[in-house]
């Protein structure tokens, strides 16, 4: 039994809460003895069942709550801890139902900060499962931890069904959009912020110019640019920051640098931003004195400013200040940072100090795919191909899967070198890792191709590729000019106008076509299109323009444009040197030659060439020696084997073939079949039969598969006829199993392009051709001017030698320009091989008679014929 007040309250507590009330005592045991009052009750052993009963209830309810809060202090503790594992074995533990908002929030929190997207997804899991409603802070948070965790598309849907007006939120999503590229989705949040009335900060307004930039959407920034301003943010740091760097990126320096003069509170961001953006804009003497500024004004530099001025300083060629740079980061303790050391690769190998590089790349405790990039890169501009490709495996050995700039870097090291079969083993890693897709990597591969010869891969390639632009176009184009395949480059540039706008590198890459077609029509119709689209004034297409005049024998619209060109170049004089030279105008190339240097131009190695070839085709003896000793003793340069041939060609085409022996047998440098060959050219103008045998030895030992000089020999024996000695040759070039490139002319008329060789009757107006060249040879012979029959290479009577001689191809292309074209039009013919003596003397006689200029390209030079006279005067 117990004795109870009727007043006193029940009360059952724990003995470790240790709670007292008024009218008790503590028991002994812990428990509670209430004080009897006066009026007291007997109560039976029924009650205090009774009261037992319901004390027990109180009781474990609020142990049951004590358990609960314990729980989600317990997690959210783990969670400060940053003990992840603790807390999500704590949550499988605890009763779901029973979690707290902020318990929740804490973990997901945790998750973001460790990146653990599986145990968000299951944290998220639980909250769905409970029912527990997805918005406010949850919500926020759930959209913080996908995004942070790398799942943007669940953090983008959740954050288009929480109701958020949290700018960080918004700031959020459009940082991550801007980081993968898609910044047409940031700024659609943007729009969406400003529809919502989301008040914006500073942050936003840096990504959206970031955004802006990217697209390069100049407008559309300005605007923005004005709208922050009547927001009251022009004068924030990272906003002013934003927008240098947003009109930098646009190619606004000049605004760029306003923004800047005008923030009166510079950070080392602000600076940072200028250097790099005139480094950008190509501008580094500009960002590298305001580096000078920077450090005068006592403003601390960060790494990205050392990186920024590294990086101006491999534009520049600034090697010292470079080289003291460097030093500065290894005493600010940046050395090890591989950013800065990637941009030491580039500066190092930009300025031809590959040592350098290769002791910094060597040093390095982390290398990326940049850094391999740039060593590769080096190596293949110091024509290190080898080694670059040595090194590309090397990279692949440790580890780092080449991206597509490591790609592209190591196809142009393999095209830089002819490196062909490199090339392919490359061309097989891009299809085995499916990057041929890759629009930069099938480019690559094109011009890899095209300039080591196998211009059929390379249309493999084009003609494979989805999506093509311009570049892929323009090293087609080009592709196709350099592998000697003009009317493939022609016809492709046709079919480009339908898919794509030429651009001025297209213009540089077709008028080679034109030149070695001698297309002066088609060069034209290009050059008009040049003009309308005002290309002239890129230097490139200028040059090239030139050239294609040149070689299309317009010598006078050639120096017409050379005139029209501001700054020339030395690719300018000496393509108008060449040009003078091929056409037999020596005094004036010489005269150019002198204008150049007087201009503050110095000759290189190709400009000799030219000058020494000019020369050569007008017989300038004491002037060829003259440049070839000022070449050595004046200029410091080297003869090359181009240089000592042009030089044997002179001796030889001024009759000196004893000399130019003389002259082979003494050079520093091993003679190659070129040479030999100007000398072998030289017995046969100055008939030498013994000595053309002596020299064809050493041609035919160097380059034993070259018909051109079999064919050359054979004409020298023909033209003293020697036809036993004929026949042996020729039956020589049968056990080869050599065949001749067979002789061709052509001549364009009204855009269609007629091509003749030897004997051709298949041509339309073959019977007016042939009869006027008979009348032509009729009225030479009562002149006095009888065909050279030592021309017509057989063995046969006179007769059938003169009727071999009529049908010769440039003579038959000269007949049809004459018959075709109006009076007093120039007749332009080209053919593939040397013009032959008779074709030269009747062409001479065509030019007086019907009173007109025939200008005649041969695979040598240009013959003018006019008034009976022709340009060469003999030297050809």
């Amino acid at each position: 039994m117990l004795l109870i007040s009727p007043t006193t309250p029940i009360l059952w507590v724990s003995p470790h809460n240790q709670i007292h009330r008024e009218n008790s005592l503590p028991y002994s045991n812990g428990f509670i003895f209430f004080r009897p009052s006066s009026k007291t009750t007997l109560v039976s052993s029924n009650l205090y069942h009774s009261c037992a009963a319901v004390a027990t209830s109180v009781l474990l309810n609020e142990t049951t709550d004590n358990t609960i809060r314990n729980y989600n202090i317990e997690i959210c503790r783990f969670c400060e801890l940053c003990n992840l594992g603790s807390a999500m074995e704590l949550i499988d533990q605890s009763p779901k139902s029973d979690l707290e908002l902020r318990t929740y929030c804490s973990v997901l929190q945790l998750c973001a900060d460790l990146k653990s997207i599986q145990d968000g997804r299951r944290i998220h899991s639980i909250i769905r499962s409970n029912g527990v409603e997805i918005d406010g802070v949850l919500g926020s948070k759930l959209v913080y931890m996908y995004v942070t965790c790398g799942d943007l598309r669940e953090g983008r849907r959740l954050f288009d069904k929480v109701a958020n007006e949290k700018v960080f939120l918004w700031n959020l999503l459009m940082n991550e959009y801007a980081k993968i590229g898609s910044f047409r989705e940031s700024l659609s949040l943007f729009k969406r912020m400003r529809e919502l009335g989301i008040e914006m900060n500073s942050y936003t307004f840096s990504c959206v110019m970031k955004c802006y930039a990217a697209l390069g959407r100049v407008e559309e920034g300005e605007g923005v640019h004005g709208y922050l301003l009547r927001l009251g943010f022009g004068s924030y740091n990272t906003v002013v920051n934003s927008l240098i760097a947003f009109y930098f990126k646009c190619k606004r320096v000049e605004t760029a640098r306003k923004l800047f003069d005008e923030l009166g509170d510079r950070d080392v961001i602000s600076w940072n931003s200028m250097i790099s953006g005139y480094v950008s804009n190509c501008l580094p003497d500009k960002g590298l004195e305001l580096f000078k500024q920077m450090l005068l004004l006592g403003i601390n530099t960060d790494l990205a400013t050392v990186v920024s001025v590294v990086a101006g300083c491999s534009y520049t060629g600034m090697l010292l200040l470079g080289r003291t740079l460097h030093g500065y980061a290894i005493k600010a303790s940046f050395g090890r940072e591989l950013t800065l050391n990637n941009s030491l690769l580039d500066m190092y190998s930009k300025s031809g100090d590959l040592n350098s590089s290769v002791r910094v790349f060597e040093t390095m405790h982390e290398r990326s795919v940049v850094s391999w990039t740039s060593m590769i890169a080096g190596y293949a501009r110091e024509g290190l191909s080898d080694r670059s490709i040595s090194l590309f495996h090397e990279m692949e050995k440790e580890g780092i899967s080449p991206d597509i700039f490591a790609i592209t870097t190591v196809l142009h090291a393999c095209a830089c070198t002819g490196l062909l079969e490199n090339g392919k083993d490359i061309h097989n890693y891009v299809k085995e890792n499916k990057m041929q897709s890759d629009l930069f990597v099938s480019n690559a591969l094109m011009d890899m191709y095209a300039k080591c010869g196998s211009i059929g891969d390379a249309h493999s390639v084009f003609s494979e590729m989805q999506v093509k632009d311009i570049v892929s176009w323009n090293t087609m184009i080009g592709g196709y000019s350099k592998n000697s395949l003009p009317n493939e480059a022609l016809n492709l540039f046709v079919e480009m106008q339908h898919n794509t706008k030429p651009n001025g590198i297209t213009m540089a890459c077709i008028l080679p076509a034109c030149a070695s077609l001698a297309a002066l029509e088609r060069g034209r119709e290009i050059h008009g299109h040049i003009l309308r689209n005002r290309f002239s004034l890129d230097r490139h297409v200028a040059n090239a323009l030139l050239d294609m005049y040149v070689k299309c024998g317009a010598l006078g619209l050639a120096r017409l444009i050379f005139d029209m060109i501001p700054i020339k170049d030395l690719v300018s004089w000496t393509v108008m040197i060449a040009g003078y030279g091929m056409h037999g105008y020596g005094n004036e190339a010489i005269a150019a030659f002198s204008e150049m240097r007087n201009s503050g131009i110095e000759p290189d190695e190709v400009s000799f060439i030219s000058i020494l070839y000019a020369c050569s085709h007008s017989a300038l003896l004491d002037e060829g020696w003259e440049f070839f000793n000022m070449m050595r003793n004046n200029c410091r340069i080297e003869p090359k084997l181009e240089h000592y041939a042009c030089m044997v060609d002179l001796l030889a085409r001024t009759g000196n073939l004893s000399k130019a022996y003389r002259f082979i047998e003494m050079m520093p440098i091993e003679p190659d079949a070129t040479i030999w060959g100007a000398l072998l050219c030289g017995c046969r103008i100055y008939p030498d039969v013994k000595l053309a045998e002596k020299v064809a030895e050493h041609v035919f030992e160097l380059e034993p598969e070259n018909t051109g000089y079999y064919v050359l020999l054979a004409n020298i024996y023909a033209e003293a006829e020697k036809w036993e000695e004929v026949k042996r040759l020729r039956e020589r070039i049968g056990r080869r199993g050599l065949k001749k490139n067979p002789g061709c002319s052509w001549i364009e008329i009204k855009g269609k392009v007629h091509i003749f060789v030897a004997g051709d009757s298949s041509h339309p107006q073959a019977n007016r051709i042939k009869l006027l060249l008979k009348r032509m040879r009729t009225r030479m012979k009562e002149e006095g001017y009888f065909p050279k029959m030592r021309y017509a290479l057989i063995k046969a009577d006179e007769m059938e030698k003169e009727m071999a001689l009529c049908g010769h191809s440039e003579k038959l292309a000269m007949a049809l320009g004459i018959l075709s074209l109006p009076p007093g039009k120039t007749v332009r013919v080209t053919k593939n091989l040397r013009v032959c003596g008779d074709c030269h003397e009747m062409a001479k006689f065509m030019s007086k008679v019907v009173k007109r200029e025939i200008i005649l390209r041969d695979s040598n030079r240009f013959h003018h014929f006019k008034d009976g006279s022709c340009s060469c005067r003999g030297h050809w």
